[in-house]
């Protein structure tokens, strides 16, 4: 039988993208899956599907979503965090995103790196854009980081990172993280038990129909 192939849709930023790591792995690891990185520029992605930037929410809705659910769900997975929004979380991605993509094409450990670098950005609040502190991450889940550095804003690197971007659009994706099995896309690190239970025993394809978006 074939091997069964992830395609995993996320920030290098997200919070839930970095509680579900751990888990993620481990469920790759026990239905010998392999794991496809695929990080992307999240806002985008969000805009087109209907949500609001951050600055756009209410105070209750950021206190809840992205305060109250991350904590508690740190706490399920056991998942170590720092107990505010990282202070760089605004600044670019392209820098770690470009990472991970020469990671992948260079042979190296990519699941490592990516559960590195977003541990050292929601664990130890590193800058994202900052080359120093992404060595050190990429030093500490065993990689070598100067050729990661180095071809990380490559064009044809940063080329990778827009069409996995383009490709979240096409999908019609929601957000960070998005599991992708056999073309069905898993939304958030709270769907990663139906995603095990898919590997396990597929779920039929979907039959329900909704009136369109609009419609009286």
């Amino acid at each position: 039988m074939a091997q069964r192939k992830i395609e995993y849709f996320y920030s290098t930023h997200s919070a839930y993208a970095y509680l579900g790591s751990r888990r993620l792995a481990e469920i790759c690891a026990a239905h010998d899956c392999q794991l496809i990185h695929r990080p992307f520029l999240l806002s985008p992605v969000v805009e087109q599907a209907g949500g609001r930037p951050f600055a756009g929410r209410n105070q209750a809705h950021v206190d809840y979503f992205f305060g109250r659910e991350i904590e508690r769900w740190a706490a399920y997975r056991s998942v170590p965090i720092i107990t505010y929004r990282p202070t760089y979380h605004d600044n670019a991605l392209t820098l770690s995103s470009g990472m991970v993509i020469m990671a992948e094409r260079l042979g190296q450990d990519v699941d490592a790196l990516a559960h590195g670098l977003l541990e050292a950005h929601w664990r130890d609040d590193i800058d994202l854009m900052n080359p120093e502190q992404l060595s050190q991450a990429a030093r500490n889940a065993g990689l070598n980081p100067e050729p990661l550095l180095e071809g990380a804003m490559a064009p044809d690197v940063q080329a990778v990172l827009q069409a996995n971007t383009d490709a979240a659009l096409r999908m019609h994706l929601f957000g960070s993280p998005t599991y992708v099995l056999d073309g069905d896309p898993y939304y958030g690190q709270d769907h990663l038990e139906l995603l095990e239970f898919g590997l396990r025993q597929p779920f039929p394809d979907t039959t329900f129909q909704n009136p369109p978006v609009g419609a009286a």
